[in-house]
């Protein structure tokens, strides 16, 4: 049976319309477009549904065949949502006061799909965590009220089954996947006390011994948690604001992970400056992080927080891992120029290094074969449009939008786990009309004055650090964590002693040495010839130092390490021949 078409939900301010799926981008046959522009479009969790506001009134239909689900006469919703098995729609517009209503009326509603009757209206003035969370089966749903969790249970809004209470809960995240359910909190640090992030199983959430995990930790003014999806382990990237160093303009990161173990951990990075992405592999044995300042570093790390490989340096700031989680896309977006790096992450190969100028969104295809990349407003309100790419970097479709129209989001339907099945990574470019954009190689900037003149080598502002397996003598070697590092260069530190210590054994070549006591050949072009190579393996050896140090050597510099060889047995040849 072949695999299903995926949808591209397209909204902008011409129409909402749904497109199928890669290779080509047609009109769905089924799916009478709206012309009226959509303040929010949505899909349900295993993508049969598709509801969108249009200024009117809220509809869902069938993603299949476009009937009609229901309908709700709800001119002014901002934002939809649907409950993980489609038996809630959530619907949520700004909170306002009226005359009539000197409170406000209640802004969040819950309504029963199916027969479109009203099952509870709340209020939330916060756009933050406005929906409500569900666990996989809808047997538990929470949602923050007054610094308190309030749970549910199979969709009753109308008793709280539990609660949570602490001082000032700011965020929480519920555990993906099936029972039993766990919940992560944040509860910001105040009067010197610092922040921390706790884990706990539904629905045990009361007494000291509660917590199935515990990280606290100073400088956080906001978190971000990530559940990997088997819900064993939590990512928590705490900020600050403000760098009181002076140093970043982002603020301080710190990257911790806690286990439902019970262990937990601080992700040591081997780059300083901020990060800027983390992601989770889908495999939920390994995560992704890109961080430092730029040109930043990306690390895939395992479940101890070890690194497992290292790409490197490059312009990036975000990770994205296929649904299948064999290939990884790096990609720097925003302020940077759209590059990205597709890897196959089994062999940890490069695929292809295709280019995005202007990109405001990225996002995979449930296929794992093609991805999406979009120019909305208001992020960017010129060149508006969305390309269609299959990974190895071919273009496969392109839409501009007309002039004087904007493009506000593009969305892939959504397919449950196993709809598509892992394919071999291809590393050729896949047929297209639209050919391919991979990135051009950069060349410095050269005056007008000084064009006509022969090129010549000049240093880089900042040298690019080659993935791990692309350096010299690297090959297959696992990235040193700082601790790691320093204890390597006290071995290498203790051993130059050593060997400084021990006489001088006669097979082996004399030492390098600028002294003038030097034997004589009793030639002066052969003492000559020595005199230079003996200056070069000096020279060789202090970058091997610099190089064990963790200092990054530029191509000159690892051209003349690689000839130490070389040199060494031309040395030996002039000794014998003395």
């Amino acid at each position: 049976m072949a695999p299903p078409t995926p949808l591209l939900a397209v909204r902008g301010s011409d129409c909402t319309t749904l497109l199928e799926g890669p290779p080509t981008c047609e009109q769905h046959s089924a799916f009478n477009r709206d012309s009226r522009p959509s303040r929010c479009v949505t899909f349900s969790r295993d993508g049969t549904l598709f509801g969108w506001c249009n200024g009117r009134n809220v509809s869902v239909v069938k993603a299949s065949d476009g009937s009609v689900v229901s309908t709700f006469d709800l001119p002014k919703t901002s934002l939809l949502s649907l409950s993980p098995l489609s038996s809630v729609l959530v619907t949520w517009q700004p909170y306002s006061k009226t005359q009539d209503s000197p409170q406000g009326e209640a802004n969040l509603q819950l309504w029963d799909l199916q027969s479109g009757q009203l099952i509870k209206a709340l209020y939330q003035k916060k756009v933050d965590s406005w929906c409500p969370s569900w666990s996989d089966d809808e047997k538990i749903s929470v949602r923050s009220v007054n610094n308190e969790l309030h749970f549910y249970e199979n969709n009753d809004f109308n008793s709280i089954a539990n609660k949570l209470h602490m001082q000032k809960v700011s965020d929480f995240v519920l555990s993906p996947g099936a029972q039993p359910s766990k919940v992560v909190v944040y509860v910001p640090g105040s009067k010197g006390a610092p922040s921390f992030v706790r884990l706990y199983q539904y629905p045990v959430l009361g007494g000291p011994t509660a917590a199935l995990a515990n990280k606290s930790f100073f400088k956080a003014d906001r978190v971000t948690m990530q559940w990997n999806k088997r819900a064993s382990a939590v990512l928590v990237t705490a900020s600050t604001e403000v760098d009181k160093t002076g140093a970043s303009y982002y603020g301080e990161q710190t990257l911790h992970y806690l286990a439902v173990n019970g262990e937990t951990a601080l992700v040591q990075l081997q780059k300083s400056g901020p990060i800027y992405d983390v992601a989770w592999s889908p495999n939920s044995a390994e995560f992704c992080v890109v961080y430092g300042f730029m040109p930043a570093k990306a690390t895939v790390f395992n479940l101890k927080c070890d690194p497992v490989f290292d790409f490197g340096t490059g312009p990036r700031n975000a990770a994205y891992y296929s649904p299948q989680g064999h290939i990884l896309v790096l990609a720097g977006f925003g302020n940077l120029r759209g590059q990205m790096e597709v890897w196959d992450v089994k062999k940890y190969k490069q695929v292809s290094k295709p280019q995005a100028p202007d990109a405001t969104h990225f996002s995979w295809c449930p296929d794992g074969e093609h991805v999406v990349t979009a120019t909305c407003s208001p992020r960017l309100r010129v060149s508006n449009g969305f390309k269609v790419w299959h990974y190895t970097g071919s273009v496969l479709h392109k839409w501009d939008v007309a002039a004087g129209s904007e493009l506000w989001e593009v969305r892939w339907q959504p397919f449950p786990d196993g709809s598509f099945p892992e394919r071999p990574v291809k590393y050729q470019a896949a047929p297209s009309e639209l050919g391919t954009t991979q990135a051009p190689p950069t060349q410095a900037y050269r005056p007008p004055a000084l064009r006509h003149l022969p090129a010549t080598p000049s240093a880089k502002l900042h040298e690019e650090e080659p993935p791990q397996n692309m350096r010299p003598g690297a090959s297959g070697e696992k990235s040193l964590s700082k601790s790691a590092l320093k204890n390597q260069k006290k071995r290498e530190a203790k051993k130059a002693a050593k060997q400084e210590a021990k006489p001088e054994s006669p097979s082996e070549p004399a030492p390098v040495s600028n002294s003038q006591s030097e034997p004589s050949s009793g030639d002066p072009e052969t003492d000559k010839k020595m005199k230079n190579l003996k200056k070069k393996l000096k020279a060789i050896e202090e970058l091997k130092e610099q190089q064990a140090a963790g200092k990054v050597l530029q191509k000159n510099q690892l051209e003349k390490v690689q000839k130490e060889e070389q040199l060494l047995k031309e040395l030996e040849e002039l000794q014998i021949g003395q």
